[in-house]
């Protein structure tokens, strides 16, 4: 699986990039592992050599070799994480796509894991 940006991810990072010096840029997205999990890091950059050169819409997204592996099957998504609070959050796939309910179609991590449905 491919690296994804979502169209309200997207339809952000450009309008910050206009807000900022960095209009028609590129958006530089990389991972690394760490001993808590993945670690994320995303900042405006003119493309190097070794890049996947990736187009959503009006974003252009460069992923270096050493972050691509990282990155596979992962969203980057724009999602409100509080009343009146959005931010950026990179998911996996296949938990990035509510299912009918609004439930991932795979469990939360069980438990109580999930706030929409319990699971």
């Amino acid at each position: 699986m491919a690296f994804q940006v979502t169209s309200s991810a997207a339809r952000e990072i450009v309008a910050a990039a206009a807000r900022s010096d960095a209009a028609g840029m590129a958006l530089r997205v990389a991972a690394r592992p760490t001993p808590d999990g993945l670690r994320y890091g995303m900042g405006f950059d003119a493309p190097a050599p070794d890049d996947q050169v990736l187009v959503f819409g009006e974003l252009t997204v460069l992923l270096g070799a050493a972050s691509r592996e990282w990155l596979a099957g992962t969203v980057l998504d724009y999602v409100e994480i509080d009343p009146g609070r959005a931010d950026f959050i990179f998911a996996e796939q296949e938990l990035a796509r509510p299912a009918a309910g609004g439930c991932p179609p795979t469990p939360c991590g069980g438990g109580g894991g999930c706030s929409r449905c319990g699971s």
